[in-house]
């Protein structure tokens, strides 16, 4: 079992190889988090948007939908489930989400961004 420095360290590879597009080998890493902790909400979180990447819209709209059930005050989380209800043109459920978002952070500068068009 990995401590809390490897698992990071393992969470961080993963994340590092979203941004830059690997989506195989992001998953792979991110697995492994799992593996050691599946309530890992980053980890969890980064598998949401990869399925997302990767073309399985309802599937990332689950996960994060799911994710954001569980951790309801995760601001972050709650914004990649608004964006990706806004890509999917579900525009009232992503405005609720905005809201929420602000309502618990009033500063969220994305939000307030995407806000500013409704």
């Amino acid at each position: 079992m990995a401590d809390a420095a490897q698992l990071e360290a393992l969470y961080q590879e993963g994340f590092n190889y979203r941004c830059n597009g690997q989506y195989s080998e992001a998953r792979m890493a991110l697995q492994r988090v799992l593996q050691a902790d599946p309530n890992h909400v980053k980890a969890r979180h980064q598998m949401g948007l990869i399925q997302g990447f990767e073309g399985d819209f309802d599937g990332s709209l689950a996960s994060l939908q799911a994710l954001s059930n569980q951790v309801p005050t995760d601001t972050e989380v709650r914004y990649d489930l608004a964006m990706t209800q806004m890509m999917l043109g579900m525009i009232d459920e992503a405005v609720a989400n905005f809201k929420l978002i602000l309502l618990a952070n009033p500063n969220h500068e994305k939000a307030r961004q995407q806000m500013a068009y409704f």
